[in-house]
């Protein structure tokens, strides 16, 4: 089971987005934590004083973009922080110290009645970062090993609706299966084969209901809804193996364990669960199990994240909430 352990006080709360919590979580260092207010993310930082980001990309001071989204993207030769916007895309040294790219995102001259944005952030393939938009193109990134040379390599176009997450697989990825997964506003998914250029292995439609967060794990898809489902897929053949009612009302936020298999899972409803998942030997079935419930009174809970690859501690963010609130061993 988890307790409460301690809150970090935040500069401003945190805005109601999906998957609202940033966590790096540096070996052998106390792990570094970002939240989206507004047009700004505030950054607490593994060392030196909080920091705060702003978006970029507005005209004039009335018109700073909001921010949608910022996760730090961990590939083999550098770790950078992505920033989403109604604009583009910053990416940032891991400390938010410097900018090393900023993509500007078409904004139409008469804007139309649906907004332009940014959202949806993962590394792939070991030297890419993947990065939806509202369009539902996903803008696939080359990141060079240092140095601010990042070239817009590839625009996967199989998404119709707004992109909502994006997802990496963690762990080892089963024969055929590929190794990232995108989600968007009407539910479908893609699974994508990474490499010098991208490969559709197979979509899963949506069935009406908005898929806000997404995770891949030793081939297994972890998807939540906005109807407070879970929804485990197959990875290789895109069939679902497992549906959970897991929450009352619109979940906002999924993140996995890596080492272990761990899920977590934070809702409207103001709840936070922890699942385990694992494959049965036998039949090579998914299973999932609940570990833990944690209510955070009062909060539409807008983040949660893992704080350690074992999943031993995770971190929570809410709508309108000052601080963050972690969580560890009882």
């Amino acid at each position: 089971p988890y307790r409460r352990q301690r809150s970090l006080a935040l500069r401003s709360s945190s805005s109601a987005l999906y998957n609202n919590l940033a966590v790096l979580c540096p070996p052998a260092r106390p792990p570094a934590f970002g939240a989206v207010h507004g047009t700004s993310l505030s950054l607490l930082g593994n060392e030196g004083p909080p920091r705060q980001l702003q978006a970029r990309g507005g005209g004039s001071a009335l018109s700073t973009p909001l921010l949608t989204q910022a996760a730090w993207c961990e590939l083999p030769s550098r770790v950078l922080l992505v920033l989403t916007s109604q604009r583009g895309v910053q990416m940032y040294e891991s400390d938010g110290s410097t900018m090393v790219f900023w993509h500007a995102l078409h904004v139409p001259e008469h804007p139309a009645a649906h907004s332009v944005f940014a959202r949806g952030i993962a590394a792939a393939g070991g030297r890419f970062v993947c990065v939806g938009t509202s369009s539902g193109a996903v803008l696939v990134f080359d990141i060079p090993p240092k140095g601010t040379n990042v070239t817009l390599s590839e625009i996967l176009e199989q998404h119709r609706d707004p992109i909502t997450d994006i997802a990496a697989e963690q762990g080892q990825a089963p024969d055929g299966a590929g190794d990232l997964v995108t989600a968007d506003d009407s539910g479908t998914l893609c699974l994508w084969s990474t490499g010098e250029e991208f490969t559709l292995l197979g979509k899963i439609p949506g069935s009406g209901c908005t898929c806000s967060s997404v995770r891949l794990w030793n081939g297994i898809v972890a998807a939540g809804y906005g109807n407070g489902q879970i929804r485990l897929w197959e990875a290789g053949s895109g069939q679902i193996r497992a549906q959970v009612s897991a929450h009352a009302r619109w979940i906002y936020a999924l993140d996995l364990a890596p080492l272990t298999g761990k899920l977590l899972s934070g809702a409207e409803d103001s709840f936070v669960h922890v699942w385990q998942l694992s494959r049965d030997p036998d039949t090579d079935g998914i299973e999932i199990q609940h570990c833990h419930a944690e209510c955070v009174t009062d909060t539409q809970v807008c983040g949660a994240r893992f704080c350690d690859p074992a999943g031993d501690t995770f971190a929570v963010t809410g709508y309108d909430l000052s601080e963050i609130l972690c969580y560890g061993p009882a």
